[in-house]
């Protein structure tokens, strides 16, 4: 059997990280960030607790990684060319990638949304929360002005607050939920 070479150290290395972050995600979403401790972590991903400590230095760090890697996944959705302007299909787009995240990571948001409840968490990623929001509020801004919209701030403001409370209702009753019939409301609001 021949050495393993940098490159598979580092996919291990990789791998071994996406499942400490998914152990720990799940374990925030269902306990909250104050209840679990890095040893129930490192229990539940059967690992020491030395070995996660070579991943991430503190429970805050893996938070806060947990948070950032969700959000850049789905801020990716909202500009997919990357121009800085928005159109009436990638409007859509992100409608839909987000109803669809909503369904396919229920963790993640149960956490996203727990924050907001949690000021001592929330004030670990706030920061980056905070500039993620006005970059994207600036882009839906410059969208409905250029089709017209009489109010483009408060236009832009409102749809984050509607997509948020959506979420959050989801996440609170995500069994009868009507997730398909907003969204399609939604996509014929504003796209």
């Amino acid at each position: 059997m021949s050495p393993r070479t940098k490159q598979q150290f580092e996919e291990i290395r990789e791998t071994r990280k996406k499942e400490i972050m998914d152990t720990a995600l799940e374990l925030f979403a269902a306990e909250g960030f104050d209840k679990t401790s890095i040893s129930k972590i490192a229990k539940k991903a059967g690992i020491s607790k030395g070995l996660l400590y070579n991943y991430f230095s503190s429970k805050e760090d893996l938070i806060k990684t947990i948070i950032f890697d969700g959000l850049d996944s789905l801020t990716r959705f909202i500009d997919p060319d990357h121009d800085g302007a928005l159109t009436r299909d990638e409007l859509r787009y992100f409608i839909e990638e987000f109803f669809d995240a909503l369904e396919t990571n229920p963790n993640f948001w149960r956490l996203y949304f727990t924050l907001f409840f949690q000021p001592h968490v929330l004030k670990l990623v706030e920061k980056r929360i905070a500039v993620m929001v006005h970059t994207y509020v600036k882009m839906l801004e410059e969208y409905f002005r250029s089709v017209g919209v009489e109010d483009p701030e408060t236009e832009a403001i409102m749809l984050g607050a509607v997509m948020d409370g959506i979420g959050f209702h989801f996440m609170a009753n995500t069994a009868s939920f009507p997730l398909d019939k907003i969204k399609n409301k939604l996509i014929k609001l504003y796209a």
